[in-house]
């Protein structure tokens, strides 16, 4: 069989799979079994434990747990409802001041987490009831939460960040700080496009008839500072050279945790039980899928289909922007149907070659890669964050949140192409922070 039959078979398999509700790891890794057996036979048996340990035996993935503990730690304590209480104490008089808060609240919360979901779950369990009593439509409640999630996996610490640079040999260190600006940048973005709409559809004040003292607005703010200084002080190290990005994820998941239970006096050993097990399911649930990916990965590579997508993009004799565009095109595919840890894994190490012989940066190009993958946190059919948002608000009917989501999607088309123009978005704090990369 070609390499293109094979790749269409491999693929269409999986798409069924993922069709009958299967996990994604155990869709991926039963696809990726199948297309080998059918090369291999009973000899797969000999390589298939070795490949699937390989993809997440590697010393660097210690991170991901960590900072999953550290999300964990955050969400499964008030922390998120004092963050978003804050912010909407302070900015309830700003016209869409309530969608401002679910956006700010979103960006802040990515920092303490990197994590989409998580972001999703802890700000939408208090911002869409709320925005909801307020009088504000389905789509613009839900979808500026399922939009705002989408930041968790941008703005450091992220965890598909840590991912792409494991594939592909990168500094993480850099990858954290080609994400901040464009993470404040697109952060940005979201809320003017939610004052734009709020303004558009009548709803600017909808919050102004509530008003808070100064001191009802400071209220708040000591039990969110320690967070913020953790945060701050992980990157500190990480980005000064003082610690690996294990060591910075472990001393700020152990900080965390310590805060998190002594002010919200979490002493009970079952709410401390809690923590653990959520971050141990996440962090399980990831691990599956990038073992699972490395093994769909090799079936890839077994059956030449990687190396033959790679020369057809390679020998396009066309512009690199235009070479650019394929790649995006190709990765937002990718995106709406598998997670983006998944996708980094299987990608990045066949575009990263590809990507820097066409003179793009690796760093920017990370940015571009993860802002897709946000692309297909919030669309059809695999859109994680939709089915998030849809667990936490069940009464809210799947096409608003949809409709409220789609506007969001453009302004990320919109940042991606305002990286194209201006790459220094990205390259410009590592350069200043770590020199230029030779």
């Amino acid at each position: 069989m070609s390499a293109t039959g094979a790749g269409l078979l491999l693929i269409s398999l999986l798409f069924i799979l993922l069709a009958t509700g299967m996990p994604i790891a155990f869709a991926l890794g039963l696809a990726a079994f199948a297309a080998l057996f059918l090369q291999d036979g009973f000899d797969i048996f000999y390589i298939l434990g070795d490949t699937m340990f390989s993809g997440i035996a590697n010393l660097a993935y210690v991170s991901i747990p960590m900072f999953v503990l550290m999300g964990a730690a955050v969400a499964s304590s008030p922390a998120g409802s004092d963050l978003y209480t804050s912010l909407d104490r302070w900015l309830n008089r700003v016209p869409g001041g309530l969608v401002l808060s679910n956006i700010g609240s979103c960006a802040i919360f990515s920092g303490m987490t990197g994590s989409s979901p998580a972001t999703c779950a802890a700000i939408g369990k208090m911002g869409i009831p709320e925005m909801l009593r307020r009088g504000y439509p389905n789509s613009v409640a839900t979808g500026s939460i399922a939009a705002g999630g989408t930041l968790g996996i941008l703005i450091p610490p992220s965890v598909t960040l840590i991912v792409y640079g494991i594939s592909t040999e990168t500094s993480i260190g850099r990858l954290f700080m080609a994400g901040v600006i464009p993470g404040i940048m697109l952060t940005i973005m979201f809320m003017a496009w939610a004052i734009i709409d709020c303004r558009r559809k009548g709803y600017e004040f909808a919050a102004r008839s509530v008003r808070y003292t100064l001191k009802e607005r400071l209220a708040a703010m000591p039990r969110i500072l320690p967070f913020l200084l953790i945060i701050a002080g992980t990157l500190y190290v990480l980005y000064g050279g003082i610690a690996t990005p294990s060591e910075a994820a472990g001393a700020g998941a152990l900080l965390t945790l310590l805060v998190v239970i002594i002010a919200y006096r979490l002493f009970r050993f079952s709410a401390v039980n809690g923590i653990f097990a959520s971050a141990m399911r996440e962090s399980v649930m990831i691990m599956m899928i990038m073992a699972a990916a490395e093994l769909f990965a090799f079936a890839l590579s077994s059956l030449f289909i990687t190396q033959s997508i790679a020369a057809v993009i390679a020998d396009m004799e066309v512009n690199r922007w235009v070479l650019l565009a394929v790649i995006n095109v190709f990765l937002l595919v990718c995106g709406m149907f598998l997670p983006p840890v998944a996708v980094i894994v299987m990608t990045a190490p066949m575009l990263f070659p590809i990507v820097t012989q066409a003179g793009f940066d690796p760093y920017w190009f990370a940015i571009v890669l993860t802002i897709n993958m946000e692309v297909g946190l919030i669309t059809p059919p695999i859109g994680l964050n939709l089915f998030v948002i849809n667990a936490i608000a069940p009464t809210v009917p799947t096409k608003d949140i949809l409709w409220g989501s789609l506007p969001y999607v453009l302004v990320m088309f919109l940042a991606i192409i305002i990286l194209c123009i201006f790459p220094d978005i990205a390259t410009w704090l590592p350069n200043q922070m770590l020199g230029v990369v030779q």
